[in-house]
Order: C-alpha cells, then sequence, then structure tokens
C-alpha cells in the first residue's frame, strides 16, 4: 500500500518539484496540495494523508500553528517539516508541535523522501544538516537561565496565545478589549526576550502552561 503524502509549501515551483520526485516513488502517492495554513489544516483533515510534508514559512500561519492545530483536532498524520532554516530554534519548535521529522529544503529529494519513510515507520528523521547543526549547538556552553516576572494576567494570555486562541476570543474570554490583549502580548515578547508567537508557544508549552 503506497503511503498517501499531502504537500503544503506556498511556492508553487518548489510543491511541482516536490512532487515530481515524490511521484517517481512506487510507495508514495501524493494526495493534494495546500499554499496556505488554512488549507493545509482542511486538506489534511479532509484528505487523512498519513504523511504530511509541511512548510513552516506559510504565508498565514507558521507550520508551528499548523501542527499545533492538527494535534488539538487529533488528526493523526505523521507530520514531516520542510523548511530553508536548520537552527536549533526552528527544529525545536517543530518537534514540540508535533512532527516527527525534519528536512532543509536544500535537502529535499532523497533526504525527503527517507524522511518520510522513516516517520510511517514510527520513527523521527533528521536530515545530516539539522542533526550536525543541532549537535553544535548544543556543544555550546549555555549562560544561567534568565529569571523573568510575569503578572498574572500576563501568565492567562500567554497561555491562550500558546492555545491557540485569538486576540478577540482571549479578549472575550479575560473580559478586556483586544488591544489589552495586544498590549500584554507586546508585553511578554519584550519580557521574554522573543519576537513571533511561535517562540512564545514554545515557551508556554516548556513551563507547562499548556500540554504536550
Amino acid at each position: 500500500m503506497s503511503i498517501r503524502v499531502l504537500l503544503a509549501d506556498d511556492h508553487r515551483i518548489l510543491r511541482e518539484a516536490l512532487r515530481d520526485t515524490l511521484s517517481k516513488q512506487p510507495d508514495i502517492a501524493i494526495v493534494g496540495e495546500a499554499g496556505t495554513a488554512d488549507e493545509t489544516v482542511a486538506l489534511t483533515t479532509r484528505l487523512a494523508p498519513d504523511v504530511l510534508v509541511l512548510d513552516i514559512g506559510l504565508p498565514d500561519r507558521n507550520g508551528m500553528d499548523v501542527a499545533l492545530d492538527l494535534r488539538r483536532i487529533g488528526n493523526p498524520a505523521k507530520i514531516v517539516a520542510l523548511s530553508a532554516y536548520s537552527d536549533r530554534r526552528f527544529v525545536s519548535e517543530m518537534l514540540r508541535a508535533g512532527a516527527s521529522g525534519y528536512v532543509t529544503k536544500v535537502a529535499a529529494g532523497a533526504e525527503l523522501i527517507l524522511a518520510i519513510r522513516t516517520v510511517m515507520n514510527g520513527q523521527c528523521y533528521l536530515c545530516p544538516e539539522v542533526a550536525s547543526a543541532l549537535a553544535a549547538e548544543m556543544s555550546e556552553p549555555t549562560g544561567p537561565a534568565k529569571s523573568v516576572r510575569i503578572a498574572k494576567r500576563e501568565r492567562e494570555v500567554l497561555r491562550l496565545i500558546a492555545s491557540g486562541v485569538r486576540t478577540r476570543a482571549i479578549a472575550a474570554q479575560l473580559n478586556i478589549s483586544a488591544a489589552t490583549v495586544e498590549v500584554h502580548r507586546r508585553n511578554l515578547m519584550r519580557k521574554l526576550g522573543m519576537h513571533t508567537i511561535a517562540e512564545l508557544t514554545q515557551h508556554a508549552i516548556r513551563e507547562g502552561l499548556v500540554p504536550l
């Protein structure tokens, strides 16, 4: 039986190249393609692929958000993250979000085929470039962790952001304005030295504010 694969990347030319490469494999069948995060969630739900090859840089939301959405609704598709970046931050974010594999776009060929087959066997796969980058970064000495004081309301906002709740819904749930939610979000990013929702989500997971 063929491995049913869904491709999610906003670059049509890259999708075509990946489709051409993967379709030549007798044990892989491309069942669909998506160019946005919302389309990816919808197609993954409707088509039920075995493996989702997921670009982490989709235009409307990032791949981590997509992976977390799929986990929340209990979608069983294995996820292989596809990225132009190999640094530890992106890799760890995707693995925490539920990805089973991570392949850089420059290695997307034989490595992607191997990754798809590996995750289907229940194992995790990191392409050699990513594995080497992780090993190099983990061997570097790190300083003591910085203690940051976060107010109770900021912690509530952080938990809801990390749970995928949108700004207006957070405002309604906490009985505050959307503008106040945005203020809390900016304050959290400033205090924690972070710049993206993905970073905030990873921090919340690490702190136990949302379940793994």
